[in-house]
């Protein structure tokens, strides 16, 4: 007789109690069921008229249901109405932009080379597209219980470029996730295609399961090192490996020049403190380094953050998503504070010493990072409110620095008028951004990373481990990450698909031998 399936509950993160139980965790047999009815449904998502349909349908259907989404989400993540009503709109954006690229069509990327015998060697007929990939398993993320879970920028993405999706929800938010399921379900339903289009599984094991079932042809997650890292490699180890487009850790680095501490320490501080502690410290592109000049300038950036920092705690309730982070949290906080030279002028702590966090910074000479050894751990995303300061002497030491750091998803400079302007004798301005390009995939000047926009020339990824891949899991090119190219050659012009049929009667956009036309 099989076990029963383990309850899937949900939790109150402000108490930690249980709220009720939601679901059960899927078995194997579940989860095959699941992967093979989305499979079976991927030929419905052929045309791309319905594909733009059912992602318009899906964001009114959100939207309609906006009030009982957000008061869900709160309930399991404590983030707050206002947060997460932006966020929900966040969702339906994405949701109605990938409609429209679905429609314009410039994604498929078809291209047409001519016949040329004339050429050495001589030119075949070759038509290319990019084709969906099929069945994608997506992994949702804890600190963004809409925007990249089951009705995020994966899932909108994979259903845009004709890919039927399989959600793994995550454990912290399994209501909010069942009822988004539940309207993407509807939506498909009301639009014409099969509901199993979209489907969702729930529990550790199934997670495992999905990433190895073998009707699985790409997966995308959001989360920690370690999980996406467990998945990643499973994902390469099966007998016929598949992409995985993981978003991971990172650190977002932040380097202040000192012009920039001169002009504005005090702006810059209460920049940085805004950005360190906004969602309690949980989003993905959270600073977690800075690097600020020794000095007064220096002296005047720290008061700014350390009033900032306090301002921001007398007001909010630091609630992290679950019990489980928020021990995470302190422990990484504690080991970090025992380090030799590290200081802590506003000690991140325990809160209430029950549920909630209190947010803060610690300082170490940069030196200390450039010599590495036990201080490697400052390198390393600590989740939550907490953010290092490190204090370089010169140029030097900043660079020692971020030749150390690994792949990020941002990096940010804070720079001078002058260097801003390119018009400082040093040119630190272009030297700095040259020494950060290669640590991140957004790099943000005089700004925060904090608020990923989502628009064509969006890209929110980075060298490893901040991800698995190249691509980008915010804007419209994400939806590159769920198709392949192919080539027909020599094809007769009957058998080939209309996308590539000469007089272009679906009016793409189209390059015809290496020129631009179409709509």
């Amino acid at each position: 007789m099989a076990a029963a399936a383990a309850p899937v509950w949900s939790v109150d993160p402000r108490t930690g109690k249980r709220r009720a139980q939601v679901a059960e965790e899927a078995t194997t047999d579940a989860v095959d069921a699941a992967v093979r009815a989305a499979h079976t449904a991927r030929g419905a998502l052929a045309d791309r008229p319905p594909r733009a349909a059912l992602l318009r349908r899906a964001a009114d259907l959100l939207d309609a249901a906006g009030e009982e989404i957000v008061a869900a989400a709160d309930a399991e993540t404590a983030l707050g109405s206002a947060r997460l009503t932006g966020e929900l709109a966040r969702t339906t954006y994405q949701l109605r932009s990938f409609a429209a690229i679905v429609d314009e069509g410039g994604f498929l990327d078809v291209r047409i080379d001519r016949p040329d015998p004339g050429l050495t060697p001589p030119r075949p007929d070759l038509r290319r597209y990019k084709i969906p990939l099929g069945a994608v398993a997506v992994y949702a993320a804890s600190n963004f219980p809409l925007a990249f879970s089951v009705p995020g920028g994966d899932t909108a993405s994979a259903l845009a470029a004709g890919c039927p999706v399989v959600v793994k929800a995550h454990p912290d938010h399994p209501a909010t996730s069942e009822l988004c399921a539940e309207l993407l379900r509807r939506a498909a339903t009301e639009t014409g295609l099969p509901a199993d289009v979209v489907g969702l599984v729930h529990g550790f094991r199934a997670g495992l399961d999905l990433v190895r079932h073998p009707l699985v042809a790409a997966a995308g997650f959001t989360g920690s090192v370690r999980g996406g890292r467990a998945l990643y490699d499973a994902a390469a180890a099966r007998p016929h490996p598949i992409p995985f487009h993981g978003e991971m850790g990172s650190l977002n680095p932040v380097v202040v020049t000192e012009a920039a501490a001169a002009e504005r320490a005090e702006r810059i501080g209460a920049g940085l403190a805004g950005s360190m502690t906004l969602g309690t410290g949980q989003f993905c592109v959270k600073p977690g380094l800075v690097l600020t000049p020794e000095g007064e300038a220096g002296d005047r950036l720290l008061a700014s953050l350390t009033a900032a920092t306090e301002a921001t705690a007398a007001t909010e309730a630091g609630v992290l998503l679950d019990h489980r982070m928020r021990d995470a949290f302190l422990d990484g906080v504690r080991s970090r504070a025992q380090l030799p030279g590290v200081q802590a002028p506003l000690a991140p702590g325990d809160g209430d010493g029950e549920h909630t966090v209190s947010a803060g910074f610690l300082t170490v000479p940069a030196a200390r990072l450039a010599a590495g050894g036990p201080h490697d751990l400052l390198l390393e995303e600590c989740f939550g409110p907490v953010t290092v300061v490190a204090r370089y002497a010169d140029d030097t030491e900043i660079g020692a620095v971020l030749a150390r750091l690994p792949g990020n998803l941002t990096a940010t400079l804070q720079l001078g008028d002058a260097e801003s302007a390119g018009t400082d004798a040093a040119g630190r301005g272009a030297r700095l951004l040259a020494e950060v390009t290669p640590l991140a995939g957004r790099v943000v000047v005089n700004g925060w990373p904090t608020g990923v926009a989502v628009a064509p020339a969006q890209h929110h990824g980075g060298p490893y481990p901040a991800t698995t891949s190249t691509a980008t899991s915010v804007g419209g090119t994400a939806i590159e990450r769920w198709l392949r190219p192919v080539a027909y050659q020599d094809t007769p012009p009957a058998l080939l698909p209309p996308e590539l049929r000469d007089g272009n009667p679906l009016g793409l956009p189209c390059r015809i031998d290496g020129r631009p036309e179409g709509a």
